[in-house]
C-alpha cells in the first residue's frame, strides 16, 4: 500500500513535527487545528525543522510547501491514506474527533494516534468501527527522534498494524510493536522507572540534580544510544553472553533492586528538582538549552545512520 497523501490532526509541536517529517518524505499533508494562527506557526516550524531533516538525509524528495490547511478535521482527512492524530489527550476530545472524521475517511485509510497517556482501548469507543485505528506513539520531536511505538489489538483488522509500521519506516522511523496494553506503553515506562530512581537519589542526598543527570548522559546514556541495556549486558560478559552475566551479577542486581527508592512528585520534591535544574542550566535560556539538545541529538543521529 503506497501512501502519498497524509493528514495531521492538531498543529501543536507534535503535529507540526509529524507534518514536517511527512513533507520531507515527499508526501503531501493536509492539516487541521482550530488555532487561527496555525498556518503561520506550522509553516515556521517546518522551515526551522527542514535543515535538520536535510542533514539526516530525510528531505531529499520533499517539498515543504506541499501542505494545506483546513477548517475542519473531516475536511483534512478526505483522501488521506494515513492520518496522524495529535489532538489534546482528553478522551472527550479524542472521541469527538473520531466521530467527526470517521464518515469522511477514505476506504482503507489508517488513523494513528500519537497518544502517550491514553491507551488504545480507552480511545476505541470513539469509533463505530475501530478496525483501522492504531496507536502510533512518537517521541518528541517526531522528526528528530526515531522511535514510534505501534499497537493494535483484537479490534484491529488483520494487516493494519503491519501497514502502519511499514509507513512509519518509509519516512525514516524506527518502530517497535507493543503487544500488550499497559499505561505509558514501553518507552515512557522505562523513562519513568529511571527518573523515579534519579529523583530518589536527589531527595536522599546521594547526589545533586546536575550530577545525577551527568551520571546518565556521560555514563550508560552513551551506551544506550547504541544498543539497549539487555544486549549491552550480553556483550559485557564476553563469550559467556547474558547467561554468564546473570550468573555473575544475580545477587548484585537483586540487592540493588531491593534498595531502589519509592518516591512521588510532591510540591516539595518538584521544587527541589526545579531548583536543581536551574543550577544545572547555569543561566542558559530554554531556547539555548533546546538548541544545544537538538544539535547533540542531530550529531548522534547522523553518526548512528552512518554506522548502520
Amino acid at each position: 500500500m503506497e501512501i502519498q497523501h497524509t493528514a495531521c490532526l492538531g498543529g501543536g509541536v507534535i503535529g507540526a513535527s509529524w507534518a514536517a517529517l511527512f513533507l520531507a518524505s515527499g508526501r503531501s499533508v493536509a492539516l487541521f487545528d482550530p488555532d487561527p494562527d496555525v498556518e503561520k506557526k506550522v509553516r515556521q516550524y517546518v522551515e526551522n525543522a527542514w535543515p535538520t531533516l536535510d542533514a539526516l538525509g530525510l528531505a531529499g524528495n520533499g517539498n515543504p510547501d506541499a501542505i494545506t490547511f483546513h477548517s475542519s478535521a473531516a475536511a483534512a482527512v478526505a483522501d488521506a491514506g494515513f492520518v496522524q492524530e495529535n489532538v489534546p489527550e482528553r478522551l472527550q476530545i479524542k472521541h469527538a474527533t473520531f466521530a467527526e472524521i470517521e464518515p469522511a475517511l477514505s476506504t482503507g485509510a489508517i488513523v494513528a494516534s500519537s497518544a502517550s497517556g491514553l491507551t488504545l482501548g480507552q480511545m476505541q469507543p470513539g469509533w463505530s468501527d475501530p478496525s483501522h485505528f492504531v496507536l502510533g506513539h512518537p517521541f518528541n520531536p517526531p522528526h528528530l527522534i526515531p522511535l514510534v511505538e505501534v499497537m493494535g489489538n483484537e479490534k484491529t483488522a488483520d494487516g493494519v498494524v503491519d501497514v502502519a509500521q511499514a509507513f512509519y519506516e518509509s519516512v525514516g522511523k524506527t518502530t517497535i510493536r507493543v503487544n500488550k496494553e499497559v499505561p505509558g506503553h514501553v518507552a515512557n515506562r522505562l523513562q519513568a522507572a529511571l527518573w523515579r530512581e534519579a529523583i530518589h537519589l536527589v531527595v536522599s542526598g546521594v547526589a545533586s540534580v546536575e550530577d545525577v543527570d551527568k551520571a546518565v548522559w556521560a555514563g550508560p546514556g552513551v551506551r544506550w544510544a547504541a544498543m539497549g541495556p539487555t544486549m549491552l549486558f550480553n556483550l559485557g560478559a564476553g563469550e559467556g553472553g547474558l547467561k554468564a552475566f546473570c550468573d555473575h551479577f544475580t545477587d548484585t542486581f537483586n540487592g540493588w533492586w531491593d534498595d531502589l527508592g519509592q518516591v512521588y512528585l510532591t510540591d516539595e520534591v518538584a521544587q527541589q528538582l526545579a531548583d536543581g535544574v536551574k543550577d544545572e542550566a547555569a543561566g542558559k535560556t530554554q531556547a539555548e538549552l533546546s538548541g544545544q539538545r537538538d544539535a547533540l541529538i542531530l550529531a548522534m543521529q547522523k553518526s548512528i545512520a552512518d554506522l548502520r
